[in-house]
Parts: C-alpha cells; sequence; structure tokens
C-alpha cells in the first residue's frame, strides 16, 4: 500500500495554481512528483485549478475534480481585485480528468452543474462514495442566484460514472455564516461532515448524522478543541485518510500567514473519527513544500511504481 496526495501549491506565479502529485509509502514521509512541477495543467475555463480531489471509480479508474479558478492570472482583470466578483463570474463548472492508470490523463472536461445557472459558482469538489447505494456523492461550495449570490453553501449532485449527475440540491445551509471546503467521512455508523464555517466561529467545524443527507448535529466538543489551536480562523479544507498504523489523520490547511512557504497543511493524528482529539503532529510528518487543499488517495505499490517512473 502507498498514498497519493493531489494538491495545488500557493506561488507568487500562475504556476502555481494546476493538479500537483506527491506520494508517500507510510503516509507520513511524503516525496514531491515531477520534480515539484505541475502533473496536469489546465487548458480550458480560467487556465487554473485550485482546491483538487481524487476518487477510484467503480470500474477501477480515476477521476479528478477541481475548482476552474485562477486567481494569480485573473483576480486583477477578470475579477476585479477581489475574490467575491468569483462569486458570480467565475467557476461556472467543475474542472475533471479521467485516467485508467494515473499517469495517462484526458483532456480537461468542464462538468457544469450550476442547474441552468441557478448556482453562481461552484467550488471546492469533494467525493464521497456511498456503498449502501453504489454512487458517488460530489459535493462542492455556491452562490444561490435566488438570494442575490449573498454567500456559499453546500451542494451535491450523485453519479455512478461521472457522466451524468442528478439535479443539483441543497446539502447544508449554516444560518449565520456562508460555508465552504466541505469533506465527508465515514465511520462506525457515523457520517462525519467537516466544514469551513466564515463566521460564527469562523474555523472549521465538525458535524455528524447516522443518514448521509443529514441531518447533521454539531460536536461542540470539536468547536472547544479548535478554540484552543492557535489562529484557528487561518485553517480551512479539511481532508481525512487512515495511516498504515491505525490512526485518523486530519488535515486542515494553514493559510494565515504572509510567507506563502509556511501555509499549507498541518496534520492532526487521532485514534478514531468517533472520538476527535486535536492533537497536531507537525514533528511525525514529512513534505516537500506546502501541499494546498487537496485529498489522499491509497494506491497500490505498483501504482505508485508507475507514477514514481513515468513522472
Amino acid at each position: 500500500m502507498a498514498y497519493l496526495f493531489v494538491h495545488f501549491r500557493e506561488t507568487y506565479g500562475v504556476e502555481g495554481e494546476q493538479i500537483y502529485f506527491s506520494v508517500s509509502k507510510d503516509g507520513y514521509n511524503w516525496e514531491a512528483v515531477n520534480g515539484g512541477n505541475p502533473v496536469i495543467e489546465a487548458d480550458k475555463g480560467d487556465l487554473g485549478v485550485r482546491d483538487i480531489v481524487i476518487t477510484r471509480t467503480l470500474e477501477g479508474g480515476f477521476v479528478i475534480m477541481a475548482t476552474d479558478l485562477a486567481l494569480r492570472r485573473n483576480e486583477a482583470t477578470k475579477y476585479d481585485g477581489t475574490i467575491k466578483t468569483a462569486f458570480t463570474k467565475g467557476s461556472k463548472a467543475l474542472a475533471m480528468w479521467k485516467s485508467d492508470d494515473l499517469v495517462h490523463w484526458s483532456d480537461e472536461i468542464l462538468i457544469d452543474l450550476s442547474d441552468n445557472c441557478r448556482l453562481g459558482c461552484l467550488w471546492a469538489p469533494g467525493i464521497f462514495f456511498d456503498e449502501k447505494k453504489q454512487e458517488f456523492l460530489v459535493h462542492w461550495s455556491s452562490t444561490e442566484k435566488e438570494d442575490g449570490y449573498a454567500g456559499l453553501s453546500i451542494y451535491c449532485a450523485t453519479t455512478k460514472d461521472f457522466e451524468t449527475f442528478s439535479k443539483p440540491q441543497l446539502f447544508y445551509k449554516k444560518a449565520n455564516s456562508e460555508t465552504l471546503d466541505s469533506c465527508i467521512c465515514y465511520e462506525e455508523g457515523i457520517y462525519h461532515f467537516f466544514v469551513k464555517s466564515a463566521d460564527n466561529p469562523k474555523a472549521v467545524i465538525h458535524m455528524t448524522s447516522t443518514q448521509l443527507l443529514g441531518p447533521y448535529v454539531r460536536d461542540i466538543d470539536f468547536d472547544a478543541q479548535m478554540d484552543m489551536i492557535e489562529n484557528k480562523r487561518a485553517y480551512e479544507a479539511p481532508t481525512i485518510f487512515k495511516t498504515p498504523d491505525g490512526k485518523v489523520c486530519l488535515m486542515m490547511d494553514y493559510y494565515g500567514c504572509e510567507r506563502k512557504e509556511d501555509q499549507g497543511y498541518v496534520p492532526f493524528l487521532m485514534d478514531s473519527l468517533n472520538k476527535i482529539e486535536l492533537n497536531m503532529s507537525k514533528s511525525k510528518f514529512k513534505f516537500p513544500y506546502g501541499f494546498k487543499h487537496g485529498v489522499v488517495l491509497e494506491i497500490t505499490n505498483a501504482e505508485y511504481e508507475n507514477i514514481i517512473t513515468t513522472y
């Protein structure tokens, strides 16, 4: 067993908002792929992507999805110098690539899940495999035309083949703030929903449910643990994977500093999602650079060798 981390990079140029790979044999020590350069570059839409997610398909292939958004390239022009403009002018589709082997990738495909432009943007996709229904729940952050694109909430659609998708529906809306960067996990009969709350509190929050579509109940103990983390407001993009030694690793992306090389994912190790303990574990991990908003996929040793040999 090995691991693949798909992500983007925070750089001063346009090259960071593309798809990067890093690999690991143990989940702790990570090595850059392709010399730390992009593995896939967007050539449609905004010509850049953020918020990368990958999954293994029912047929044994792979799908990457990402936000079609290039802030470095377009913020001063297309987006009028503010990311809020992208709520309505940008990210009208999710970018997608397909592969049979993790090294040969299809051309970029733009997937329109805006429901005839009802949704103002499509940001930060996540993919959860529903074993009960044998289908994938794709979830993301959107504004909605009906409320004047006032703020981001979480929407979702289902698919079995990443060719056809159900009609988008609201997954979660927080009453007193917008939400973004959602992550869904399942453990021992409980669905765990992590999401970044923009206010009240401005922090990653955790909720649980016995049903995938909810309703979800807020984990107040998690809130208290987040309160103990210095600069908790500066964490976003939660993602989770299990290490070979049985630990659950919650990664949260730290963006709250001026020096871009200091930004990136911070690991928190625990025994179980059903008893979360936010133990910051930086010293146990080694990264070649700061990984920005991505996910970890378990891969085989053969797939690992294929990646490092090809790139």
